[in-house]
């Protein structure tokens, strides 16, 4: 219905100065102090004018609305509004009777409360197209007093359509505290309320010791509603290359690609690239195919241009279920050494899995039924059956596949006093096929293991006058596993970790090819505080004992000695962990031998708030030849960022090797963030060097504008005007 109808009816029945009513559907509503009919039969709204109609508000100082021209004439300033997205000023306007087609002088357009829109007059058409001529746009924070935005597009010409949420921009200029830098013919840009629009990302400039000078300008193009592709095109004085990335969803799954083909003057070898791919599809019966790529054309091409510090890629695809009472996968993976004291051939390249697991709860003897079946296999692509004469240069072909069934029942009883004892008995049939292993082992293997398990915990709490709670929680287990290890090659537990998860274990080796036997004991011991002024505290601590029964026919024990388990009594771990509120978390976790000197050892340190984001990891790890580790390990790593300011974040990452004393890699960097811009300054430092790497420094530099965005703005990054 027509504005001029509703106003009618509101005249008549008013008496006073209008007040706000809901109009109904498809009505409009004026609300202003005073409203009169003219002689010419126009009605005038003077004073705090409000009109509504089909969603658009409007205020302004004064309305004249022409019935003969079916016309409004608005003397502002005015305000138009359609929704929260966008605002629309003027200092008068000539609109027709809903807003949808009309003139606005002085007009200045706010969008998604990011893009500032300002014109000499703005036409504008259907509701759906502005043009403004002689226009600035800008996301920066326009003050009263003057003073050019940091940044500003003018263009003669500008029309802003919001069916399809761009602007296009004609005979424009990009300016930088209002001095011309660019001259832009045609321009077309993202009005701020999409998530996913075609153009140009942050460029970023490059000034690197192996690399040379250069700049690395993105492009993001969008496919239709479920695919896009981002190309970024890379040119420096040493190096020439094209990155991809191509992304697209499908109804049951995704994929991702990603690579880069480059021509570098440092390098012999002609043309370089990568390609890395992941994909996950949703399969029939709760099945998930997932896959993965990683491929170098060398070595050394990731780390050069800065993709990846991978030094071992992997590929591979795998199916799996994962529900409440059973878990299947089926995997196939691809194994690639960049590591340059590391052979591909004599490296097992090739890896199959198959597993199986389904839990039971039969009524009788109670408890929990778990049946499992596990096959794995994996072979090198040497076919030599012994090592080469030279130590350092392994010529082992050895391929192995082996096939595991096993059964335990477990069950848990409430004691007397409070105390958890958990048993646990099964059996577990291990089959060993092996291929070129000459006369180091045997080709064939079958074993049968027996095991049983007795624990008790006593868990303890007391809840202080405070409020603070306390939980402490002793506990302790006897096991027994029978049988024997096959005389096979150590192929999969040649690094075995002991900590709090595996503390409670009848066996604490990764892989059946080895396997804990005969008896064993292991005590743990747990506390807890937490505090109702939000800070908590951990502690553990745990020892296993066995008999003799883990030592090879070389009298060897299958455990490294800097495992911590390879005696009969293991090291003793000690673990804490403390948390506030503020965001500080502290872990540390320690072996300490007979004599309590430390065997190995790590330690992680973040303190995560709203302006700080900051980590420190520690190891220590003693040398162990078994490991291929020849010497010990000291190495701290920090990295984080420091909001010190509410425009300024300062950002660094520092890897220190403490046992040589020299630093592995650095770096730091400042971002400068408002409102409508952020600017990342960069520096960084690879130390490492060898017979294929060399050490490089890279300098960086990426300038951003804000507000094309369609997430909102963060109201801390705008800067205040000074009066």
């Amino acid at each position: 219905m027509r504005l001029l109808l509703v106003l009618g009816l509101v005249l008549a029945v008013w008496t006073g100065p209008l007040a706000a009513q809901q109009a109904p559907a498809g009505m409009a509503m004026l609300v202003a102090d005073e409203v009169r009919l003219s002689a010419d039969n126009r009605l005038i709204a003077r004073g705090n004018v409000e009109a509504l109609y089909q969603g658009r508000r409007l205020t302004a100082q004064e309305i004249t609305y022409d019935r003969a021209t079916d016309r409004l004439t608005i003397t502002g300033p005015l305000s138009l509004s359609e929704g929260s997205d966008t605002v629309l000023l003027a200092d008068s306007a000539a609109l027709d009777s809903d807003f949808s087609d009309g003139i606005l002088r002085g007009a200045r357009l706010v969008m998604h409360d990011q893009l500032q829109l300002a014109a000499h007059e703005m036409r504008r058409t259907d509701a759906r197209l502005n043009e403004l001529s002689k226009a600035t746009l800008t996301s920066c924070r326009v003050c009263d007093t003057g003073r050019a935005p940091l940044w500003q597009i003018r263009a003669e010409r500008l029309v802003h359509d919001e069916d399809k949420s761009r602007l296009y921009f004609y005979n424009a200029q990009f300016r930088v505290l209002d001095t011309p830098v660019f001259y832009l013919p045609r321009l077309s840009l993202p009005d701020g309320s999409v998530r996913r629009a075609s153009g140009f990302l942050a460029p970023s400039a490059v000034n690197s010791s192996l690399l040379g000078t250069g700049v690395r300008v993105p492009y993001f193009l969008t496919l239709g509603e479920h695919r896009d592709l981002t190309i970024a095109p890379f040119y420096a004085t040493n190096s020439r290359r094209l990155e991809l990335r191509y992304r697209q969803m499908f109804r049951r799954g995704e994929i991702e690609l990603s690579g880069a083909v480059a021509e570098d003057d440092f390098n012999d070898g002609g043309a370089r690239g990568f390609l890395f791919a992941t994909g996950r599809f949703d399969l029939p019966r709760d099945f998930v195919l997932r896959f993965g790529v990683e491929y170098a054309s060398d070595d050394t091409f990731l780390v050069d241009h800065d993709f990846s510090d991978k030094d071992r890629l992997k590929s591979g695809v795998a199916i799996e279920r994962a529900r409440r009472d059973d878990y299947t996968r089926l995997a196939l993976d691809h194994y690639r050494s960049l590591r340059e004291d590391e052979k591909n051939s004599t490296l097992p390249s090739l890896a199959a899995n198959a597993e199986h697991e389904l839990r039971l709860f039969p009524r009788w003897p109670g408890g929990e039924l778990r049946i499992g079946a596990f096959a794995h296999g994996h072979r090198r692509n040497s076919s030599l059956s012994i090592d080469g004469p030279d130590p350092d240069t392994f010529a082992d072909g050895r391929d192995m596949a082996r096939l595991t069934v096993e059964a335990d029942w477990i069950r848990q009883w409430v004691l007397p006093a409070g105390v958890l004892a958990r048993v646990t008995t099964g059996l577990a049939l291990d089959h060993f096929e092996l291929r070129d292993i000459g006369e180091t082992a045997r080709p064939q293997a079958t074993e049968i293991t027996p095991r049983a398990a007795v624990m008790l915990r006593w868990p303890f709490q007391k809840i202080a006058a405070s409020g603070a709670t306390h939980v402490v929680e002793p506990a302790m287990q006897l096991a027994w596993s029978g049988g024997s290890n096959p005389d096979i090659p150590n192929d999969e537990n040649t690094v075995i970790e002991f900590d709090e998860g595996n503390l409670f274990n009848i066996s604490r080796f990764v892989s059946p090819d080895r396997r804990e036997r005969g008896m064993s004991a292991a005590y743990g011991l747990s506390y807890a505080r937490v505090d109702p002024t939000g800070w908590e505290g951990r502690f553990a601590l745990g020892q296993v004992y066995r008999d003799d029964r883990l030592r090879e026919t070389s009298g060897e024990s299958s455990f490294t000695r800097s495992s911590g388990l390879s005696g009969r009594s293991s090291d003793l771990l000690l673990a804490g962990q403390f948390r506030n509120q503020s965001g500080l978390v502290l872990t540390a976790r320690g072996l300490f031998d007979d004599d309590f000197e430390v065997t190995r050892a790590e330690a992680r340190g973040s303190w995560r708030n709203a302006r700080t984001d900051i980590g420190a990891t520690y190891i220590w790890l003693d040398k162990d030849l078994r490991e291929d580790r020849p010497g010990t390990i000291s190495e701290w790593a920090i990295d984080g960022s420091y909001r010190f300011a509410d425009h300024w974040t300062a950002s660094g990452e520092w890897r220190f090797d403490a046992t040589d004393q020299r630093s592995i890699r650095a770096g730091a960097g400042i971002t400068y963030t408002n409102e409508c811009v952020e600017i990342t300054f960069s520096v960084s430092r690879r130390f490492t060097s060898s017979t294929i790497l060399e050490p490089e420094t890279n300098f960086g530099l990426v300038v951003g504008l804000r507000g094309f965005g369609g997430g909102s703005r963060d109201a801390s990054l705008t800067r205040k005007c000074r009066t």
